[in-house]
């Protein structure tokens, strides 16, 4: 019953793809993505696994939903068993869990926050202990504050998107590498933003802006040990970060020479491609989701 609801569910979800029309919604943060209007798409109906990560182990943070999510189920696809961290959305990491498990594949769920450094030792820890080893890290949990002048950022908003968005990826690396051996791959995802700007999400831009200079460092203090460190900027894609942070989301995406939002599923094969030996000669660099704006760097 489950599998036939989920196919029915990506069926209906196909047709919204090239939706450039978003209903009117809202939610707290961090959002929750079965309360969100349409679900967004998590998989091609077509895409066809082909064993690219067969046997190895991921660990995604925010893996719960959105992109995250998606990035599951593709790795899975590709033969990953999977560990996803997430703060407190137990609905969503859940429904991610049977989705990777319907690929055949085992996936553990751990509930924290990642702005604890100690959880984020111990969130590599059971990953260790339940699946055996760490083979590809995916830094992607976010959270984000929109306000149009700088002077109305509290203090509280920038220490926590910056304790959130940055800080994270430090302590995860950390307590990572420690597992990862040689062929490990670390794939942080940052944003348009960091590249272009922009006026209403000051702080967010730079600390993804951030994670763009923490990816080419961090490559580089690496690659010696044949562990690539890579990164994807995605542009507007629907995830629940969207409607629990705007007040209106029906012209979402429109501004891109696309015209329209993407879906996670459009995003999430570039972290196949970079966990993958598809990129074995590919290491401190940015893929650009985005809906064909033009970036430089």
């Amino acid at each position: 019953m489950w599998v036939a609801i989920f196919i029915e569910r990506n069926t209906k979800l196909i047709n919204m793809t090239n939706s450039t029309n978003f209903p009117e919604q809202s939610q707290s943060q961090p959002g929750d993505e079965y309360k969100m209007s349409p679900e967004p798409k998590v998989i091609r109906d077509n895409y066809k696994g082909s064993e690219k990560l067969k046997g190895k182990v991921a660990l995604i943070t925010g893996g719960d939903s959105g992109i995250g999510r998606s990035v599951a189920v593709h790795f899975a696809r590709e033969g990953a068993d999977v560990a996803i961290v997430y703060k407190e959305e137990d609905e969503d990491a859940l429904e991610t869990m049977k989705m990777v498990e319907l690929e055949g594949q085992k996936c553990i769920i751990i509930s924290g926050d990642l702005k604890d450094s100690d959880f984020c030792k111990s969130s590599l820890s059971e990953c260790i202990s339940q699946l055996g080893k760490l083979d590809i890290l995916v830094n992607n949990a976010a959270v984000q504050f929109p306000e149009e002048e700088v002077n109305n950022i509290s203090e509280e908003h920038l220490f926590e998107t910056f304790e959130t968005n940055i800080y994270p990826y430090f302590y995860m690396v950390k307590a990572a590498l420690k597992e990862l051996k040689e062929g490990g791959i670390i794939i942080n995802t940052t944003s348009v933003t960091a590249y272009r700007g922009s006026e209403h999400l000051l702080d967010y831009s730079s600390s993804k802006g951030a994670i763009v200079s923490f990816t080419r460092s961090l490559s580089k203090m690496l690659v010696e040990r044949n562990i690539r460190v890579n990164g994807v900027a995605p542009g507007p894609i629907w995830t629940p970060l969207i409607p629990s942070t705007f007040d209106e989301v029906k012209d979402f995406g429109k501004d891109t020479p696309m015209g329209r939002a993407g879906q996670p599923y459009e995003v999430a094969p570039s972290y196949v491609f970079l966990a993958s030996e598809d990129s074995s000669y590919i290491t401190g660099q940015i893929i650009h989701v985005n809906g064909g704006e033009i970036i430089g760097g």
